[in-house]
């Protein structure tokens, strides 16, 4: 069976063929363990499992090597810690903040049925590596130091800008802590090393105490696991730029090599409701969250229904309808055989398999599933692939309706247009100035599971609102 990707570098789909067939090796970009993952970061996890799966599938268990990493030195979380934990001395709560995160994020993977990678490292025991990747662009002329920062110089590397198809002075460059800082050659140019403030943790390296840019995390820890080149490299599309351009200048720039991984996947964005989904604007519905109401199956059978470079459109009735099937899937299965779901992938339906290795595409996967439910299950050969095909998606684990009855109930209850006319009447008291209703229809959702954020439009100044479940 022929595996075909889309290559986000050459924006064509193209026969996988492995650097090597016995150490197929793919990259993915973890979570930053700042706050817990929302569905957007579970979209790639979970997709790109599925990628893991065929991989095994087509080569062999032993002879694919997955690396996802764990981001635990970012702005973002000493600014958590600094928040959430102000009386602890910062090194203290900076830890407390990424163990507890981590944990959970843990948790939510196996909950998703997401299947553990071969090695998962963790940015702060790799400072080594991003030293030594620094030190040979430093002598190669590739970056260069400054008010003890260093920097990667972006005129330098003519190929920046091949995976976005962006160039330094077609955009808003990256803006980072150390922008404005006096002898920094060029606006593009993006840091690799910096000074770290009082009580924020350092690590001692040749330019002074400091800790690593993002970038450099993960050029360090594929370099460590996979090698100078590899097979895949994965993540979300909001990762294109800057985070993987700058991944593949320095690791190419450094290792001397015309690419880092042979073919760059990406993943769509998340909706949640037909709006951006963002922990700036309030709307994110965390994963965690999600669990608490839906089994793991119902989440990720809700994201496999929609290929996974389009975008996807989070909506409560959708869950619903996974749920749904997802019960008459297990029903079948239970009333016609007793087989352990743990069944060999070479009893997979072909169709299925040659869906699945057409760049993912789950959807007609599931299309196929739903063509062989239609089917007598009795017929043994039909079943063992319903079953085996399932269990490769990760949707044969355990029974969805006994864990959803009463939360299903409760969630059915919430009628989205009946939201929507809240928020509405909500809107109108806020431009009358009617705080006290507007207050009393905020507390009436609140107590309906919905949460609110009050914004106004860029474009026409008048109240606007995001609401999501809590």
């Amino acid at each position: 069976m022929k595996l075909s990707l889309y290559n986000t570098i050459t924006r064509k789909k193209c026969n996988f063929v492995p650097l090597d067939s016995l150490n197929v090796r793919m990259y993915l970009c973890g979570p930053t363990v700042y706050d817990n993952a929302h569905i957007g970061n579970a979209r790639s996890m979970i997709v790109f499992d599925v990628l893991y799966r065929l991989l095994r599938c087509l080569y062999g268990t032993g002879s694919v090597t997955y690396v996802r990493n764990i981001t635990d030195i970012d702005d973002k979380i000493n600014q958590r810690a600094l928040r959430d934990h102000p009386d602890l001395p910062a090194n203290e709560a900076i830890r407390l903040i990424t163990e507890r995160t981590n944990t959970r994020f843990q948790k939510d993977m196996e909950e998703l049925y997401c299947l553990p990678p071969s090695f998962q490292p963790r940015a702060t025991g790799h400072i080594q590596e991003m030293v030594t990747i620094i030190q040979r662009l430093l002598s190669l002329g590739y970056a260069y130091e400054t008010h003890d920062h260093v920097f990667f110089h972006v005129p330098s590397a003519k190929q920046y800008g091949d995976l976005a198809r962006r160039q330094p002075g077609d955009q808003d460059d990256e803006v980072d802590q150390a922008q404005e800082i006096t002898g920094k050659r060029n606006p593009a140019d993006f840091v690799l090393w910096k000074p770290s403030p009082p009580g924020i943790p350092c690590w001692p390296s040749p330019w002074g105490p400091g800790r690593p840019g993002w970038h450099i995390e993960c050029s360090a820890m594929s370099w460590k696991y996979l090698g100078e080149v590899f097979d895949i490299h994965c993540g979300g599309s909001d990762l294109i730029f800057p985070h993987h351009e700058n991944e593949i200048i320095q690791s190419t720039c450094a290792f001397g090599t015309e690419m880092m991984a042979q073919i760059w996947l990406h993943n769509g964005l998340v909706l949640l409701e037909g709006q951006k989904m963002s922990k700036s604007l309030g709307n994110d519905i965390s994963v965690c969250a999600l669990l608490e109401d839906w089994p793991g199956e119902v989440l990720r059978f809700n994201i496999l229904k929609t290929h996974y470079r389009q975008q996807l459109d989070w909506k409560l009735k959708d869950l619903k309808e996974a749920f749904k099937i997802l019960c008459d899937w297990h029903r079948s299965v239970n009333e016609t055989s007793s087989t352990d779901p743990d069944t060999p992938d070479q009893k997979l339906n072909p169709d299925f398999l040659e869906a699945i290795s057409d760049d993912l595409n789950t959807p007609r996967g599931l299309s196929v599933l739903h063509g062989l439910r239609h089917q007598s299950l009795d017929d043994e050969e039909i079943r063992d692939q319903f079953i085996a095909s399932l269990s490769f998606l990760g949707l044969l684990n355990q029974a969805p309706i006994e864990r959803s009855r009463t939360s299903e109930k409760r969630i059915s209850d919430l009628d989205t247009s009946l939201i929507e006319s809240l928020i509405s009447e909500r809107l109108s008291a806020r431009e009358r100035k009617d705080f006290a209703t507007s207050d009393r229809i905020r507390d009436k959702l609140s107590d309906m599971g919905v949460q609110v954020k009050d914004d106004r439009d860029s474009v026409t100044g008048k109240p606007i609102c995001h609401w999501s479940f809590s």
